[in-house]
């Protein structure tokens, strides 16, 4: 008989601001944080609005621009010093680590003042999902002018050939460590050491779905007992110069005029929409078997009762239709779960505003729950935040986790129309009885992902 798994803490870093609280605020209010890019000048882009993740607010409330972001003081002060070789997506991913930490009252290596953790090193994993990691233009650039050749021009030879071959070694320019910055599998990396989890590990990238994917990995590891408790979820940032062209060649952003507003220009499952807006975040939960999390004295959020998986041949969309992947690994995660489709509370899915992707996604969800679905309230973050790739569906499944400890419902922005059996259009935030919800999305890359979170 599997283990029982819960989640006994949530640490999110988005647009919405810093901890599950302002992320649920957020939300329930029906703002949204999608404006001008301040990161860098994105006017020579023709996408320019994005969700940027700022500081936390300091003792007099006010926050400061989104380049002021820094995991400096979400680390202990003899880790500071690693903080100089971590990556925008890794600063997110330990931040968010240190905001589980703190929601679900754990005492890990990093946790300053405890007597000793919650549980041993050994029991606790990690897996978190991660994308391409942008390097910093400043870092990469003065390296590369110094390949120039005699014409000033870049040169292949002089970046990488060794001398003796008549080439330079410009690559030898970059800062010693740049390539430890920018692995995808930093944010596990650094999470790990500074929180002395020592037990399973892995990084996924798999796009939108990592962080779904790696909850469900952790999931099975508690449930099989190679574990105690998990770090857990997702983080990215495509507000880059790199992050958002890589974006912006797939086709996936809207084109944005000087005059547009973020929440009007993100609708999804609108067929008219012009697509979707970059953004950058970070949320993991502390997945934990659930006796021990309740012999700590915690409440927890919710339990994952299922998870399933599936692959599509189709990337562009990546869910394939009514008949594939997506539909195939919610209806996994249900049977997983021992729950069939009429027993469902309420859908968290990607929504991401992609007119392709959302009509696939949505023929997805009439296979499997049928003329029901028109009555299954859908929850949507994109317009509120954007997307974040990596960060996406751990953000998903923190807004589901969110709404069965609350049962309630957020508010849903949407400013264009969508098809009469989607409850997706404009609403306010609600009370509802939620004992089922699913999370479901696709990526890029074809995977897509299902969790069922119940009542714990």
């Amino acid at each position: 008989m599997p283990r029982r798994v819960v989640i006994s803490g949530l640490g999110a870093v988005t647009p919405l601001g810093h901890g599950a609280g302002a992320l649920w605020s957020g939300l329930s209010e029906g703002r949204s944080a999608l404006g001008p890019i301040t990161l860098f000048d994105a006017s020579g882009y023709r996408s320019r609005l994005a969700g940027e993740v700022r500081p936390a607010p300091g003792a007099d409330g006010a926050v400061g621009p989104a380049s002021d972001f820094s995991a400096r003081d979400s680390v202990p002060k003899s880790y500071r010093k690693a903080t100089k070789v971590m990556a925008r997506d890794t600063e997110l991913a330990v931040v968010a680590a240190k905001l589980a930490v703190e929601d679900a009252k754990l005492a890990t290596r990093g946790t300053e003042g405890a007597a000793q953790p919650s549980h041993p090193g050994e029991r606790v994993g990690c897996h978190i999902g991660a994308g391409l990691i942008s390097a910093e233009t400043d870092e990469l650039t003065s390296a590369l002018v110094t390949a120039r050749d005699e014409d000033g021009a870049f040169s292949l030879k002089r970046w990488g050939n060794a001398p003796e071959a008549g080439g330079g070694r410009g690559l030898e320019n970059l800062t010693p460590l740049w390539m430890l910055k920018y692995l995808p599998n930093m944010l596990a990396c650094h999470v790990t050491i500074i929180h002395g989890a020592e037990g399973p590990s892995n990084t996924i990238t798999c796009g939108e779905s990592s962080g779904l994917l790696s909850i469900g990995e952790s999931a099975r590891v508690i449930e099989r007992g190679a574990a105690d408790a998990c770090f857990s979820g997702g983080a990215e940032s495509k507000v880059s110069l790199m992050g958002l062209l890589r974006m912006d060649l797939t086709g996936r952003l809207a084109p944005t005029g000087d005059g547009d507003e973020g929440p009007r220009v993100v609708k999804p499952y609108d067929s008219r929409a012009t697509g979707t807006l970059a953004s950058e975040a970070g949320a993991l939960a502390i997945l934990e078997e659930e006796s021990a999390a309740r012999a700590r004295g915690i409440d927890p959020y919710c339990r994952v009762a299922g998870f399933g998986a599936a692959q599509s041949a189709v990337l562009e969309t990546g869910t394939n239709g009514a008949g594939g992947a997506l539909s195939l690994a919610i209806r996994s995660a249900l049977a997983y779960a021992g729950f069939s489709p009429e027993d469902l509370s309420a859908i968290v899915p990607g929504a991401t505003g992609i007119p392709r992707v959302d009509a696939d996604e949505a023929d997805a969800l009439r296979a499997v729950f049928g003329a029901r679905l028109r009555d299954i309230p859908l929850v949507t973050v994109t317009p509120n935040m954007g997307l974040a790739a990596a960060g996406q569906g751990a953000v998903l499944a923190a807004v589901g986790a969110l709404c069965v400890r609350s049962q309630a419902l957020p508010a849903r922005v949407h400013a264009g129309t969508c098809p009469d059996d989607l409850q997706a259009g404009p609403a306010p935030a609600r009370s509802a009885t939620l004992d089922l919800v699913v999370v479901c999305c696709s990526s890029l890359g074809g995977q897509c992902a299902a969790l069922v979170l119940a009542r714990a």
